[in-house]
């Protein structure tokens, strides 16, 4: 009994090492399938999403990859992949379902379904909604029926969890392999969390530009985590700002109240400006509808290329600028302005 014990973890410890033998013999390209070397990879690759105009505004869709030249902290760089801007994207359409949305929910949906009708026919589409939890309505599909039909279940009330929703949308849309993505965000910006912590922040202010400059709305970790996630995978980042969220239409103004509604507001351009979407104010209610075309009209001229730094980049957390220049001197092209390196 002892023997025949004994044989066998010696049969089993013979096996380990054998394995482990016949591992180290396996192509380096195989062995670096672990997946810290795979993490590493996917994050030293840079990819931008570019939009280009002519000096009258007009998007131009018919450039090549010879037609752009990427430079990063001054040094032109390797461009390793080009899409035109007819590539498909993957999209998740995000809609704030908390409690200051309850009043124009069917004005909302409405806009939201024709946002779907302005997309590629191969655009892949998620419906996610949030308020207190954050709930995925349906998965990615390009067909755009079950997206209308998720978007009329939306529905709820009650906390605005944002930044939660945004790191889900990121979290699906990295199922999505290397296709391009974007994350169309409806909301007033007043994340529940942020808006308690703003509050404290400004809560000895007596003027509204007191309450202002007390909240550094770049502070904040939940953003800051969005954000680099998002440069990681290339995702860019469309926020429709509702009017609801106007610090400049407050009924009752009181500085705190400015203070948290103007951080709010400045999050949500932040949002843009480093993904290198787009910042839209939505003034009129009945403007969400073009806002939404416009924003897929937008989606739909846009290149994506690809590099990887010529030098290796340590994770210290320091800014790296990116520019992108293309070869017609009239043309100007449109980018996000870098990427912390964390």
């Amino acid at each position: 009994m002892y023997t025949s014990r004994f044989f066998n973890a010696k049969q089993q410890c013979s096996f380990a090492v054998l394995a482990l033998f016949a591992f180290s013999l396996l192509p380096s390209a195989v062995r670096a399938q672990v997946p810290d070397d795979v993490v590493r990879t996917d994050i030293s690759l840079v990819q931008l999403n570019i939009g280009v105009v002519d000096a009258r505004g007009y998007a131009v869709t018919s450039l090549s990859r010879k037609d752009f030249t990427v430079y990063e902290d001054g040094v032109k760089q390797p461009i390793l992949n080009f899409e035109p801007t007819d590539t498909p994207f993957s999209l998740v359409l995000l809609l704030d379902m908390s409690g200051s949305t309850v009043n124009f929910r069917q004005q909302l949906k409405q806009a939201a379904s024709r946002f779907l009708d302005a997309l590629g026919p191969e655009d892949r589409v998620a419906v996610i909604q949030f308020n207190a939890k954050v709930k995925k309505l349906s998965g990615f599909t390009m067909d755009r029926k079950k997206s209308a039909y998720a978007i009329q279940l939306a529905e709820g009330a009650g906390e605005t969890h944002l930044y939660d929703a945004l790191s889900q949308s990121l979290r699906e849309l990295d199922q999505e392999g290397k296709r391009r993505k974007a994350i169309v965000v409806l909301t007033d910006g007043l994340d529940t969390s942020m808006r308690n912590s703003d509050r404290a922040s400004a809560s000895r202010a007596q003027t509204d530009a007191e309450a202002v400059a007390a909240i550094d709305p770049k502070a904040s970790g939940p953003l800051n985590s969005v954000l680099n996630t998002a440069d990681r995978q290339g995702v860019t980042i469309y926020p429709l700002a509702l009017p609801s969220g106007d610090p400049k239409r407050l009924p009752l103004p009181d500085p705190v109240i400015t203070g948290i509604y103007s951080a709010a507001r400045a999050r949500l351009q932040n949002l843009a400006d480093r993904t290198g979407g787009q910042f839209n104010e939505i003034q009129r209610l009945d403007q969400m509808a073009r806002l939404y075309v416009e924003v897929a009209a937008n989606l739909r001229t846009l290149y994506t290329l690809g590099y990887q730094p010529r030098a290796e980049r340590p994770r210290d957390g320091k800014w790296h600028e990116i520019r992108v220049e293309v070869a017609h001197p009239e043309l100007i092209a449109r980018t996000k302005p870098g990427y912390f390196a964390r």
